[in-house]
């Protein structure tokens, strides 16, 4: 989140850096892990992935791995970029062919990657073929609320359409093309659809998080606003809001599960 900020709240290893430079996600590995609150709040979601997991043997392929650690918290991860960052296992394109054989997979899981892929329907499809028979895609994006889509729409590098028509957006880089509310599109606003054409992928859990935490955090293109020790107290006061919480999250965690003979 950079537009409309000051300079001074920008944070230094990325304020002059192209999105789209490989070099930039580099940066980002270094910030995450250099920012505790933000830090705790990457680990809080992978857990959350985690223990999302269905039981099984099969593997596990993370998709758009790029800054983040997802391995170091799920170490049977297959990580996956489309652009060769150093650590990936697998350089996959964008909306192409997954390389994995039909039912080989116990899950697909992804942070902040869907909303960037321009051919949705791809993924989905390929996802629908790859995944074995109780499976599932974990996800955790960003949702559409009143005040989800006043932040997004302001201060955000972003774009942020929930009015689209289609799902499918032009392809640009591969972080500076998205809409960053294509998941509430296809799982909420467009959820018959979904279900009607991807029928074997059940949208089984959505549960929405975080109005101010990740905020708070400054993401991976701010300076933090709180403390590494402020996160537990924050993430207190988020989950006692209840309801009203919900209705301001900005994002969701995604829970799809691959279901044997539907068609």
């Amino acid at each position: 989140m950079n537009c409309h900020f000051p300079r001074f709240l920008l944070h230094p290893f990325t304020a002059n850096m192209d999105v789209d430079d490989p070099q930039t996600t580099e940066l980002r590995r270094r910030i995450i892990r250099g920012k505790p609150f933000l830090f705790k709040l990457y680990n809080e979601w992978y857990d959350t992935i985690n223990g999302c997991l269905p039981p099984g043997q099969g593997k596990v392929l993370e998709l758009g791995s790029g800054a983040g650690f997802m391995k170091d918290r799920i170490p049977e991860i297959i990580t996956s970029d489309v652009v060769p960052y150093s650590g990936i296992d697998y350089l996959l394109p964008a909306s192409g062919r997954l390389p994995f054989e039909n039912n080989s997979l116990r899950a697909i899981v992804m942070v902040d990657v869907l909303h960037h892929v321009s051919q949705p329907r791809r993924l989905f499809a390929e996802s629908t073929r790859v995944i074995a028979s109780g499976g599932a895609m974990v996800m955790i994006e960003p949702w559409n609320t009143l005040w989800s889509r006043f932040v997004y729409q302001r201060f955000h590098n972003e774009p942020f359409c929930p009015e689209a028509q289609e799902w499918e957006f032009p392809e640009r880089g591969p972080l500076s093309g998205a809409n960053g509310a294509l998941p509430w599109i296809c799982f909420e606003r467009d959820r018959w659809i979904f279900q009607h054409d991807f029928p074997m992928l059940r949208i089984q859990r959505i549960d929405l998080l975080m109005p101010f935490c990740y905020l708070l955090s400054g993401g991976v293109s701010l300076r933090s606003f709180a403390p590494g020790c402020a996160y537990g107290p924050c993430r207190m006061f988020e989950r006692a809001l209840g309801w009203l919480g919900k209705q301001m999250a900005m994002f969701a965690l995604i829970v799809l599960e691959h279901q044997q003979g539907k068609s």
